[in-house]
């Protein structure tokens, strides 16, 4: 399979990718040592979310990476929720994801899909559902005494959903991952506070995953007009 028409990152991009980078060789001479386990998976995960604000179909490639290094970072943390999710979900999704991907592509010679959005009754549908589940999700936590279950619940509910629409190219998805990045960004401030291992690339790395999602949400939003524009 040969691409040809590889769309152009923007200079936000771009700001994005080596901001990170940066980022993580300044964490390590401050702290004196180079965690390299933290430092890929911030890198290949700020490079995933980049290209999936552009709509581009290699960032499964930087995904696999990211969520399986995620995956073994949060399980030594003890967010086993977390854990779970990249490993058991993100994981395989991302194989699923490069498959519909491909199928729902400008052109066949083209890594940029072609983004939907959902109508206003399947908005309110996707609302209810996300705080029923949200609250049904911290209950069930709450039985199992979770320290934090509507945070947990939150996290990990709104991140299934919108791992589903970002594979079925929903342009809503990034609603839900400025949410759930917001959230995460404290969750892993609280866990440096605990002086939990590689937590304080982790805030970097969700830090610049929140910038990104604003960036997608906006870019998202152009590119399911042009495709409105088309029908």
């Amino acid at each position: 399979m040969r691409f040809k028409k590889l769309n152009t990152l923007t200079p936000f991009d771009w700001f994005l990718i080596i901001g990170i980078v940066t980022m993580n060789v300044v964490y390590s001479v401050v702290a004196g040592e180079f965690d390299i386990l933290g430092s890929v998976a911030g890198i290949s995960g700020v490079i995933c979310v980049v290209l999936v604000a552009r709509g581009n179909i290699l960032n499964y490639i930087f995904g696999i990476i990211n969520v399986s290094l995620y995956a073994w970072i949060s399980f030594k943390a003890e967010l086993f929720g977390d854990a779970a999710l990249n490993a058991f979900y993100y994981f395989p999704m991302q194989f699923i994801g490069w498959y519909i991907w491909i199928t729902k592509r400008e052109s066949e010679e083209s890594v940029t899909i072609v983004a939907k959005r959902l109508n206003l009754k399947q908005r309110i549908v996707l609302a209810i559902l996300s705080v029923t589940l949200v609250v049904a999700g911290a209950y069930m936590l709450n039985l199992f005494n979770d320290p934090q279950p509507l945070k947990d619940s939150a996290t990990t509910v709104l991140s299934v959903i919108a791992m589903f629409l970002m594979v079925k190219t929903y342009m809503e998805q990034w609603v839900l991952w400025v949410i759930v990045n917001i959230i995460s960004v404290a969750m892993w401030i609280f866990a440096f506070a605990a002086g939990e291992d590689h937590s304080m690339l982790m805030v970097i790395m969700w830090l610049f995953y929140l910038s990104n999602s604003i960036n997608g949400w906006i870019s998202w939003l152009k590119l399911s007009k042009q495709e409105r524009s088309r029908d």
